[in-house]
């Protein structure tokens, strides 16, 4: 496995990893992740591919700017744009990191020979998710501390996740500075866009992509679908017995599904 850390004078450190050779992939966590979260997949590519982690801005082992003007859904892009070392990858992501792939796609469409997209979050003006929620967990964070407030908003009840998913998303939310997840908060998740807004910009993407969501995951059941039917090359996988993090409370599906488009591409 190679540790990477690319320095920029006017951009936050990023802590990056990189194993595996092949067909370059490049996985985005989701708020309050890390490149930990997509181990098993790392895992399971690393003989056949290239894959590439990394920590946001703000999160985990990377830089966290005090400025609340670093953390915009354009600084996320970029960063994305920052790790990807091929001419062209696979790119994609869980939630805030599926947007920020997609994002990216938008910006870079020479860039892109395929598209993962998982949990893919609901828009700001949601009546569930972590956007419709985000001023409100920022606030908490501010003014409760980490763990009430992630406790509130995101392993607690009523997240609705199982036991053993709400345990390691505890366990990786309290390692984040809590101004890096204030910001990103209020910077970028307040103002994700709905699939619908989108719509006509997500017309012209017309790579290879695929939209996974967990059968459970009722913040991103119906934008996964509309994003489905809104990509011109778009398949949707539902992974039975997930919620929110399918990729690792069902991690074998997911790597059936994620292996099986990424052969796809080959052919």
């Amino acid at each position: 496995m190679e540790y990477h850390y690319p320095v920029s004078t006017r951009a936050p450190r990023l802590h990056v990893e990189r194993e595996g050779d092949g067909p370059a992939v490049v996985l985005a966590h989701g708020f309050a992740g890390s490149a930990r979260n997509f181990g098993p997949q790392a895992r399971a590519l690393r003989p056949r591919f290239r894959v590439t982690r990394y920590d946001a801005r703000g999160h985990a082992r990377s830089e966290a700017p005090d400025d609340q003007s670093a953390y915009t859904s354009e600084t996320f892009t970029g960063d994305l744009e920052r790790v990807v070392d091929a001419p062209t990858a696979v790119v994609g992501g869980l939630s805030m990191g599926a947007s920020t792939a997609l994002r990216f796609a938008l910006a870079h469409p020479d860039r892109v020979r395929g598209l993962v997209l998982a949990a893919f979050p609901a828009g700001a003006s949601a009546a569930r998710g972590i956007s419709a929620q985000a001023t409100a967990f920022a606030d908490a964070i501010e003014r409760d501390g980490l763990e009430a407030a992630g406790e509130r908003f995101a392993w607690g009840p009523a997240s609705g996740l199982d036991p053993d998913a709400a345990r390691l998303v505890r366990q990786g939310f309290l390692e984040h500075p809590p101004h890096g997840l204030v910001h990103t908060l209020r910077g970028v998740l307040v103002k994700q866009p709905s699939v619908e807004e989108l719509a006509p910009r997500l017309r012209t993407v017309d790579v290879p992509a695929l939209v996974i969501v967990g059968e459970r995951d009722r913040a991103s059941l119906d934008p996964s679908r509309a994003l489905a039917d809104a990509l011109p090359a778009a398949q949707l996988v539902m992974v039975p017995g997930a919620g929110h993090v399918v990729n690792l409370e069902q991690p074998a599906a997911f790597n059936a599904a994620l292996a099986g488009f990424l052969d796809g591409l080959a052919e």
